[in-house]
């Protein structure tokens, strides 16, 4: 009786468990509609907690790492955009001023100066979404011809993973570092093709040329090649600009240089007043280039690292062969013409430099070192337009090799790392060398068009070269300054009491009893 007892009770007991079992089964079928996004919720909530835990960011609100964010690669793409800012300034604007004459030192870092901060302010009024903007503003049979020309200044939007372009590709970053990394991209652009227009371009001109040249020029160019506008869809490539913005530079400062005119009579030669700016210069835009062609596939990838150390071995191969062809021809090696063949080098890589390897680098700065020099020498003075710095035929000849040699060495052992299926020439691939010299005679000849119907339409109102009388002077008569002291006793004494009157005309204005006094 005993056992049949405690028999009883423990299948009582068993039973009461299956009961309550049951009950707490039912009441969770009934409410899993109810909570289903609760638990959601709260499952993708414990994703970014376990996320933001490995990349040791659990310190920050769960908001600032999100699922989607790669730390690692947001620090790389930061880095990079900095260190292509620095190749404007103070890179360029050094090496600008170190190519030009002493008394025209101020005025070339000042417009490159400029021109670095006024396209910052296009960009993000209009310029970034112009360019990379999704979805497309204008599209035809679905290639995407130009982004929305809107402000990208809302919080929520740099806040938001970066999507761009016409088919909406994703980047584990945030919007607002893509939108600084691609600023100053198209920042350099017209930094660049002010070196064809040096020692004579209207101050004020140039003012109001360089925001409108970008938004109608730069941002145009880049939805057709960076951001898979219509372009890319048809297949041509650009790895990092060699098209975008050194074809654009180029071209557009044999436009600028036609539109505007050549410089004085007697100041048509380039006189480098001081090779220690030069050599600044040129080692912040050499290093600086690292971030300019490495930041391109969008994070810390190995792509990355292929076309960081392509872009070094193109670069020091072309400045090599810059300064054979020298000795071939001048019978000396230069300073000027090593920085040349650097530039020319890290110019020809640019669009190639994270789709070729290391021994097709090499042939790319042979060529990027001797075909600009012949065009420098050989072929631009035939041109009878005054490109000061030969910008023409050190950024858009060299874009144009680049892109063209692209076509031929794209090599699908490195382009499986950031365009798979991507192959050249050299690969059984021709029709992507016939697309590369297709985008760059459209490029050619959009870029051309638009820049100097641009300054035809700016010089209507603003004369587009400074008077003679201020071109003798220089910098001082632009600006009111000069880079060495010494240049102040050269001034005309018309000049100099010129600046006396006005300065007594501007303190009689502040103090009119100062003139009753005397």
């Amino acid at each position: 009786m005993e056992i049949q007892k405690t028999f009883s009770q423990t299948n009582l007991i068993k039973l009461s468990i299956i009961l309550i079992s049951f009950s707490v089964i039912l009441l969770s079928l009934h409410s899993f509609g109810q909570t289903s996004s609760n638990t959601t919720a709260e499952i993708q909530s414990l994703n970014q907690s376990i996320l933001a835990l490995e990349n040791r960011t659990a310190d920050y609100p769960s908001a600032a790492v999100p699922s989607w964010l790669d730390t690692g690669s947001n620090a790389w793409m930061l880095t990079a955009a900095t260190f292509v800012g620095l190749q404007s300034v103070p890179g360029v604007a050094l090496y600008y001023a170190g190519l030009s004459k002493k008394k025209y030192a101020v005025n070339s870092a000042l417009m490159v100066f400029y021109a670095f901060a006024a396209v910052l302010v296009v960009w993000m009024i209009a310029g970034y979404n112009a360019g990379f903007g999704h979805p497309a503003l204008f599209s035809i049979n679905g290639y995407g011809i130009l982004g929305y020309p809107i402000p990208a200044w809302l919080g929520h939007y740099e806040a938001s993973q970066t999507i761009f372009g016409p088919t909406g590709t994703p980047v584990d970053i945030p919007t607002s570092t893509y939108i600084f990394f691609q600023f100053v991209f198209a920042a350099i652009t017209p930094v660049l093709l002010a070196g064809g227009v040096l020692e004579r371009m209207n101050f004020k001109a140039w003012m109001i040329f360089v925001p409108f040249w970008s938004l109608l020029v730069y941002s145009p160019v880049a939805y057709w090649l960076f951001a898979g506008g219509w372009l890319n869809q048809l297949g041509a490539v650009d790895f990092s600009g060699g098209y975008v913005i050194h074809v654009d530079a180029g071209v557009g400062a044999l436009a600028a240089a036609l539109a505007i005119g050549p410089r004085l009579a007697s100041e048509r030669k380039l006189e480098a007043h001081s090779l220690p700016l030069v050599l600044a210069g040129a080692g912040l835009i050499w290093l600086g280039w690292d971030g300019f062609n490495g930041g391109d596939p969008g994070g810390a990838t190995i792509d990355a690292a292929i076309a960081v150390l392509n872009t070094n071995i193109a670069t020091a191969v072309s400045a090599i062969t810059w300064m054979l062809m020298d000795m071939a021809f001048f019978k000396k090696p230069t300073l000027v013409g090593a920085t040349s063949g650097a530039i020319t080098g890290l110019v020809a890589i640019t669009p190639a430099a994270g789709y070729i390897n290391g021994w097709e680098a090499m042939l790319i700065g042979i060529a990027s070192g001797s075909i600009p020099w012949l065009s420098l020498y050989k072929f631009e003075p035939r041109l009878k337009v005054d490109d000061t710095l030969g910008v023409f035929s050190t950024h858009g000849i060299a874009g144009i090799l680049g892109g063209l040699l692209t076509g031929v060495f794209a090599d699908p052992n490195v382009t499986k790392y950031v365009l798979p299926g991507l192959t050249g020439a050299l690969y059984g691939n021709w029709y992507q060398l016939g697309i590369q010299a297709a985008a760059a005679a459209i490029v050619f000849v959009y870029d051309f068009g638009v820049t100097f119907g641009l300054l035809k339409l700016i010089g209507m109102f603003i004369p587009l070269q400074a008077p003679p009388d201020t071109l003798a002077i220089g910098d001082y008569a632009m600006h009111g300054e000069v880079a060495y002291s010494e240049l102040l006793a050269t001034l005309p004494e018309s000049q100099v009491k010129k600046e006396e009157i006005e300065e007594e005309a501007a303190e009689e204005k502040e103090d009119p009893d100062k003139k009753k006094s005397k």
